[in-house]
Order: structure tokens, then C-alpha cells, then sequence
């Protein structure tokens, strides 16, 4: 029987929904998909990707639309291209045999008139990102005063990502008896302020908590030095044959030459970060949802709005200075009640920040070994073994040239020919390798001491003025700036790479530390960059406070 009979849904949408394998809904569903049917009060729902959240507000308004009115009923913002796409997906899925629906996707990254065009079709619907949709209100081309649903989706990744004046420009222009359906995986002060300012007695509703840590999610942690990090992340790659993951990093770059190395050493992977234009940014995503490669290498900023299910791994390659970050990270894995593993590759000098990460999320994180070269050969043999034996192979339509004569050749030594032509590579590889050691504590000490006499050797340089407040690197020159917003201002590294990205549009401007305090922040940026943000930020404010930046003296 299909349970979603039980909220008295019309035939059309419970037939698309039971071709789709609905039959059991969600808890946000369940709590989400009646009130809307019987209320017309606002909701502001806490609740993570992937929990069910675009059928729980999608068809109670496909159930209540009128199909007759040629007026958009109903506008979605979410704050990514990608999770626009996928909901407008959702929902064509959900009406198509619904007759006179018509839903339209408006984004950036895509031509305007193209979409201004589809407007002219009359879509009851519209799903679109806060620029576009801004965009379109100024050109007069999109008109949302009779709209009755305002859906707000991850509101909380939409004001992180800078898009709070242009949300507040939308809400201004819906009509007030419209009803408001927040949704949100947690609830910073950010979204407080939009609930409290054009929202009217929400009813609050919450599926899993906020930002709460999955309990079908296995966390993990290995320890390696620098140097060691790449062959840290072969052979935990290695070491788990079927893997589907996303690997995260901190930089652009250091997206780009985790990929490059994954790549050069033959594993499917790709990376996704800011400087890839828009088609290059489609065709790996697409790539990656159709598993043709297994590994995507991403930052935190290029991967939001990603909906992929089926990840078996996700792998903090680099910590984020976030721990709501690091729980977001993980819970890309672990969907639709599947298992999953979150592994991070720390270094000595970060054991401190690691355990601030744990005690603030309430993980249990276990640390695991390095895998030896025996238990990556192992896993290897076990999972082709399993493939072997259990794979449905059409045999029938396989013809074959010729089939030799085996009768002088063992079940045994079969086998194993057919192991060594498979696992050949990785064996003579790891033939040359040696295992990586353990770090015992008093190396773990000695490393963390070690960062902390740096850093506080370059701050006492920095302080005396020394070297104009630039430091070289491999990788170049780096200033560093004195900013004046910090956690109290619900600053974050995510928000301030984004604030730089949106300043040096269509450059590569390196990012260096971050250094986020109560009041203030420090952070270093590529120096050939640093009159262009100099002059761009002081004319910015930032959650109403006027923003301010200067080279740190």
C-alpha cells in the first residue's frame, strides 16, 4: 500500500509518485505534506539535504494549484544552479501526468532570454536562484505580486552565500497574505532575522534535528604528516574498491592538484572548484551522477546545492574550519537510510582543531590505521572475488572466438590467473612501496608544537611590520589583511571565500590562511590581488555592518 493515499493526494500525483517508488514517506514528509494541505500558515522547517524536503512542499502546492491561472502561484529560491535544476526535475516528475502544469528553472550561468522566453508560456511555478530571479524583477519580465507559496529552500546556504539584500528584495515585492515555507539545515541568526521579519507565526517543524550527526554514518580519522597526505589518500582509496565520494578541499588549487594527482595515477576522478566556467562545471557534475567517474574533488563552496545519492565515502582531504561544515560535509553520505563513511586525513599540527571539531558536533570518530599494502591486495581480491561469483552475466549473448582447452588447469590456478591479470598494477606498485608509519604521540606533540612556534614567530614578524606583511611561498606572494567582521557576525571560512571569489570575478587569486577570531578575522590573498579587494570591500557591508579591509599591520 502506498501511505501517501493516506493525505488524500489526487490520482495524478499518486501515479507519478508510486512510479518513482514513493511508498513510505519521509519525516519531513510526514510532518510537512498534511499541515500544508489543511493551514495556511507559515513553516519553517529544519531539516538536511536529502531528507525528502522538495516532495514535502512540492505536493501538497502541486495538490492546491490552480492550472487555470496563467499567474505564478509558487516561487522556489534555492542558492545553487545545480539544486535549481534538480528540483525543477522534482517537480516535472511529480505533475507530468497532471494536465496544464507548466514549471520553469531561472538561474545564472545560462541565457536570460532563453528563460525570459519560457515566462511566456505562463508557468504556475518557478524555481530559480536569488540573482536571476533579482535580475528578472528589475527587468520587469517576472512578476510574483499574485504569488500564494514562497518556498525558501536551504535559506541558510542561500544568506552564507551573500545573497541576503537580494532575498530581502524578493520578499518585498511577494504580497503579504502569500504563505512562507522556510527550510533549513540549521538556525544561524541569519535566518532568525528573516523569520522574524516577514515571517508571522511560523509553525516550526523538525525532521533529524539540526545539523544532527547521522547515526548510519561510520567517521574515521587517520593521522599523516604533510608529505604523506597524497599516499595517505591512495590507499584509503585503494583499500575500498567500490568507493563513489567526494573528496573535499580547502583552495581552488589545492582542488585542482589533489584531482590532478588522482588522475595522473589512473583512479576516475575529477575536480570542481570556482574557476571552472559553467559548461566545464556541467559535464563533470553529469559525469559524476553518472558514476563514470568515482572520485570528485571538490571545495565546500563549488559542492553546495549538489544532490547526489549513493555515496559510499566522503573524505575530508583538508579540515574545515567550520564544524557545522565538516557535519554538512559528511552527511552527503548515508542517504535514504544506505551506510556510509566519513573518513578525514589530518595532519599532526591539526589534532587540536580536530578535537574541537569532535567535541562540538558530539561525533564519534574513531582512528584508523593506514592500510598496509596487504590489506589494500586483500580488499581488492574480495571484491573482485564478489564480483565473479555474484555478477548477473548474460552469458548467452557473449560469444567468444574460442574457448581453450582447460582441462589441465585447476579451479585453484584459474583463479588465481584471473586475480594476478587484475590485480597486477596495484601489486607491482605497492611492491615498491613501503608502508607508511604510524605517528606515535610524542612526534604528534613535537609537530603541534612546531606549527605553533611558527605561527607565532610569523605574527611576531608581522606585528614588528616585517617584510611589508607579505609572505612567499611555493606558490607565490600572499598579503595579508586585517578584516573587521569575525564569528560574532556570523563570519565563517566558507562566507569569506566567497566574499573574495565574488571580488576577483574570473580570476584565480590564491586563498592562503584563514584565521577567523571573536571581533575580527585575518586571511591571506595571492598580493596581485590585493588593491582590486582593497577598493571593492570597503564599499560593502555585510549583514548591515559596513565592511572594512586593510593590509594587517
Amino acid at each position: 500500500m502506498n501511505l501517501f493515499q493516506e493525505y488524500g493526494l489526487s490520482e495524478d500525483l499518486l501515479k507519478a509518485i508510486t512510479e518513482l517508488g514513493y511508498t513510505q514517506p519521509t519525516d519531513i514528509q510526514k510532518q510537512t505534506i498534511p499541515y500544508l494541505l489543511s493551514k495556511e500558515e507559515d513553516i519553517i522547517a529544519l531539516a538536511q539535504t536529502g531528507t525528502g524536503k522538495t516532495a514535502a512542499f512540492s505536493l501538497p502546492i502541486l495538490e492546491m494549484i490552480d492550472s487555470e491561472q496563467k499567474n505564478v502561484q509558487a516561487l522556489v529560491l534555492c542558492p545553487t544552479r545545480e539544486l535549481c535544476l534538480q528540483i525543477s526535475k522534482d517537480i516535472a516528475s511529480y505533475s507530468k501526468h497532471m494536465t496544464n502544469i507548466r514549471s520553469l528553472a531561472v538561474y545564472g550561468g545560462s541565457s536570460i532570454t532563453e528563460q525570459i522566453r519560457g515566462l511566456k508560456s505562463n508557468p504556475q511555478i518557478v524555481i530559480g536562484t536569488p540573482g536571476r530571479v533579482n535580475d528578472m524583477l528589475k527587468r520587469g519580465v517576472l512578476k510574483i505580486n499574485h504569488i500564494q507559496w514562497l518556498i525558501l529552500d536551504e535559506a541558510d546556504e542561500m544568506l552564507s552565500m551573500g545573497f541576503k539584500n537580494e532575498l530581502e528584495t524578493i520578499l518585498i515585492e511577494t504580497p503579504k497574505e502569500r504563505q512562507t515555507l522556510l527550510f533549513s539545515a540549521t538556525m544561524s541568526k541569519q535566518v532568525e532575522k528573516i523569520a522574524k521579519g516577514y515571517m508571522k507565526g511560523a509553525h516550526k517543524i523538525s525532521a533529524g534535528g539540526i545539523n544532527e550527526v547521522k547515526k548510519n554514518i561510520t567517521h574515521k580519522f587517520v593521522i599523516v604528516r604533510d608529505r604523506q597526505k597524497n599516499n595517505g589518500l591512495r590507499r584509503i582509496l585503494d583499500a575500498n574498491p567500490d568507493i563513489y565520494s567526494i573528496v573535499f578541499c580547502r583552495t581552488r588549487l589545492e582542488t585542482q592538484n589533489v584531482a590532478d594527482f588522482l588522475m595522473h595515477q589512473g583512479y576516475s576522478a575529477d575536480a570542481l572548484h570556482g574557476d571552472l566556467s559553467q559548461a566545464q562545471r556541467d559535464t563533470v557534475m553529469k559525469k559524476f551522477r553518472l558514476k563514470n567517474i568515482q572520485i570528485l574533488v571538490a571545495t565546500d563552496v563549488a559542492a553546495r546545492g549538489l544532490d547526489v545519492n549513493n555515496l559510499t565515502h566522503v573524505i575530508h582531504y583538508s579540515l574545515p574550519d567550520d564544524p557545522e561544515v565538516f557535519v554538512h560535509r559528511s552527511g552527503r553520505t548515508g542517504r535514504a537510510g544506505k551506510d556510509g563513511e566519513s573518513i578525514a586525513i589530518i595532519r599532526p599540527s591539526e589534532v587540536v582543531k580536530f578535537n574541537r571539531i569532535k567535541k562540538e558536533t558530539s561525533i564519534k570518530v574513531e582512528e584508523m590505521e593506514i592500510p598496509t599494502k596487504e590489506s589494500i591486495l586483500k580488499a581488492k581480491e574480495i571484491y573482485l572475488s564478489s564480483k565473479l561469483l555474484t555478477s548477473d552475466f548474460t552469458t548467452n549473448n557473449f560469444e567468444l572466438s574460442q574457448i581453450p582447452d582447460l582441462t589441465d588447469i585447476s579451479k585453484e590456478e584459474l583463479y588465481k590467473r584471473v586475480m594476478y591479470l587484475e590485480l597486477k598494477s596495484t601489486w607491482e606498485f605497492y611492491q615498491k612501496e613501503k608502508d607508511i608509519a604510524p605517528i606515535d604521540k610524542n612526534e604528534r606533540f613535537s609537530e603541534r608544537e612546531s606549527g605553533r612556534r611558527n605561527r607565532r614567530d610569523r605574527d611576531r614578524k608581522v606585528a614588528k611590520g616585517g617584510g611589508k606583511n607579505r609572505r612567499t611561498r611555493k606558490n607565490g606572494n600572499f598579503t595579508r589583511f586585517f578584516f573587521n567582521l569575525g564569528k560574532r557576525d556570523n563570519l565563517n571560512k566558507v562566507t569569506i571565500i566567497d566574499l573574495i571569489n565574488k571580488n576577483t570575478k574570473g580570476a584565480r587569486a590564491d586563498i592562503g590562511d584563514i584565521d577567523i577570531r571573536d571581533r575580527f578575522s585575518f586571511f591571506e590573498v595571492d598580493s596581485g590581488y590585493a588593491d582590486q579587494l582593497l577598493k571593492k570591500f570597503n564599499k560593502l557591508s555585510f549583514n548591515g555592518k559596513n565592511m572594512s579591509l586593510e593590509i594587517a599591520q
